[in-house]
């Protein structure tokens, strides 16, 4: 995502997922410990448990103990576990330094093991490894490419008799439209805070990263801020969205898997979010066809960008109880199958060249766009703390719930920005 950061949502992340659903769980592949068993803390939550069977299956014998949660869950669980002593051998971490499971975050205090002599970290295209690495040394196993953009579900969008807008004026329109009909343009679940950002970021790729690439550089010397960059004209956007009804009612009040339920069933015509989405609109609606396509802030088409980037990968506990299988379980996730089989659950792309990967069709605009040179990072991947990000993910939900302005979100993200690292 793009590729240096949600980069890739996450994801999904979200983040990656970065990123995946509110509701959190605990699978055991096998009961008891010893040294065939692996332990695993993820936020994959509908991809993982293949995967592990197929890691199990190519190893006999070993057994693979893991939980899956929510990344608002998961961040809160995974420092307490790393400081108690208590955390699994294996762990979702998200590329830079974003959020407090980033590679960055955790690497610092010595909480990851260096994977530099890994086979794979060597392969690791630049955009990539420059946010799987802290002080030059590489932390993180990142298996996968996110974007952020619309979801359309085509059958609810051929019923509504409507075709996924280009511009931002024809988005307005869109969504007036799709309101008269009875049915909201998107899907939006601000109750898990996360959420919040994902149609910021859709928008401020064009209107910030549009006219200025280097940003980012700005920002970092100090010759940016977001206050007077047109972050707010995407944050006004944003709350234009809302007015305008693009989507559905209270979305302070609709969790994340209560999103996917409404895009997924027609409820809504689609949702933003990050490409890893569509995997589980699928197991929600298995006939359903879902399409992601770039989210338009301008009336000029080419100028139009997506946020796409490194998706949340997998980091070694420093202090892992079973090193080795720690190991073999990263290296089996950055191998072809391993990766393929998470990239194809996931509706992502491969992080590596040469995996023999076919995308799904309904990542051809993200793919064209990727190789069109048409993406823009995920925004908080290289800010300087992840302080900016949670700053900017409460302070959305104060603004839809009216304690809050973007005038003051923000001001307040610049104070945490320049605060440093």
């Amino acid at each position: 995502m793009k590729t240096r950061m949600l980069t890739a949502l996450v994801a999904t992340a979200t983040a990656t997922a970065l990123l995946a659903a509110c509701s959190g769980g605990t699978k055991s592949a096998s009961g008891g410990g010893g040294s065939k068993t692996l332990t695993l803390a993820s936020v994959d939550q509908g991809s993982i448990e293949d995967v592990v069977k197929a890691f199990e299956k190519a190893n006999p014998g070993v057994k693979v103990r893991y939980t899956t949660s929510g990344a608002d869950q998961y961040q809160q669980q995974i420092r307490t576990q790393l400081a108690s002593g208590t955390a699994p051998d294996v762990m979702s971490v998200w590329p830079g330094n974003g959020n407090p499971s980033a590679t960055h975050v955790l690497a610092k205090p010595g909480y990851l093991r260096d994977l530099s002599d890994q086979p794979w970290a060597a392969k690791m295209p630049a955009a990539i490894k420059s946010v799987a690495q802290y002080e030059g040394k590489t932390y993180n196993a990142i298996f996968g490419q996110n974007g952020i953009g619309a979801v359309y579900n085509e059958q609810a969008l051929r019923k509504a008799g409507l075709t996924p807008p280009d511009t931002w004026t024809k988005l307005l329109a869109f969504c007036r439209d799709a309101k008269a009909e009875g049915t909201p343009a998107f899907a939006l679940g601000n109750q898990d805070n996360w959420v919040t950002q994902l149609v910021l970021y859709a928008l401020v790729a064009t209107t910030v990263y549009g006219p200025d690439r280097n940003f980012d550089q700005k920002m970092q010397t100090g010759r940016a801020t977001f206050a007077k960059s047109q972050w707010a004209t995407a944050l006004d956007k944003y709350l234009t969205m809302e007015k305008t009804g693009c989507f559905q009612k209270n979305p302070l009040g609709t969790n994340y898997e209560a999103s996917q339920q409404l895009a997924a069933t027609g409820k809504t015509l689609g949702i933003v979010q990050g490409n890893w989405v569509i995997a589980l609109l699928k197991g929600k609606n298995p006939e359903g066809t879902f399409t992601l396509k770039a989210l338009p802030a301008t009336d000029t088409p080419s100028q139009t960008l997506i946020p796409a980037a490194a998706g949340a990968g997998y980091g070694v506990n420093a202090k892992a109880k079973n090193p080795e299988l720690a190991l073999k379980f990263v290296q089996f996730v950055m191998s072809p199958q391993g990766m393929n089989l998470f990239d194809k659950k996931q509706g992502g792309l491969p992080s590596l060249p040469d995996t023999g990967y076919e995308a799904d069709a309904s990542l051809t605009e993200l793919s064209t766009f990727i190789t069109g040179n048409r993406t823009v990072p995920f925004m908080d991947q290289l800010w300087p703390n992840a302080k900016v990000q949670q700053t900017m993910l409460s302070g959305l939900q104060e603004i839809f719930s009216g304690q809050s302005t973007p005038e003051q979100l923000l001001k307040d993200m610049d104070t945490d920005y320049q605060a440093g690292s």
